[in-house]
């Protein structure tokens, strides 16, 4: 299987169709999740908890908030890597100057253009409301969605994901640039 992107909404259904996506490779599966622990954050804390629950005791799970081009880098080519999510790699870098971000994320498409391994990526949608009132907002926004036009570029398959149900954008969508 080819790279595919996952997006949609909080609470759509994206990171469990991606979850059957990477099941339905029959490949071993490595899950990258990029979010991080919170002792802090109960809630938050609890979603992590979760979802390592509703894993498969089969797959091996990677937790790497920061070098995913590295995860790359070093794939194996017999192997599934679902990365769950941009989203949040994306906050995680949020801090980081331009050029620095540019470098990071010129380096991960570098590496998910070439890696041998299948790789299913779940990306949230987060331009579809207002402008966000405070520039972190508007970076975080203009980051996720310049990356995911980026990665839906060199993805085989870009599902949007709403109410429970994807749709095939490359299917049925136009490219716009």
């Amino acid at each position: 299987m080819p790279h595919v992107l996952v997006t949609g909404p909080t609470r759509s259904g994206k990171s469990a169709f991606a979850e059957t996506l990477a099941a339905q490779t029959d490949l071993p599966v490595t899950y990258v999740a990029t979010a991080r622990a919170s002792a802090d954050d109960p809630e938050w804390q609890a979603r992590i908890d979760r979802h390592r629950r509703d894993r498969p005791d089969t797959w091996k799970t990677l937790e790497e908030p920061l070098e995913l081009a590295a995860v790359l880098e070093g794939a194996e080519g017999d192997r599934c890597y679902l990365i769950d999510s941009l989203g949040t790699w994306v906050a995680n870098w949020i801090e980081a100057e331009d050029s620095e971000w540019d470098a990071r994320t010129r380096r991960f498409l570098d590496a998910l253009s070439i890696t041998p391994a299948t790789v299913i990526m779940v990306a949230e949608e987060v331009g579809w409301g207002v402008v966000p009132a405070y520039p972190l907002g508007r970076t975080f926004r203009d980051r996720l969605g310049l990356l995911a036009q980026d990665v839906g570029a060199i993805a085989a398959r870009v599902y949007l994901v709403a109410a429970g149900y994807a749709i095939d954008l490359k299917q049925y969508g136009q490219a716009v640039r």
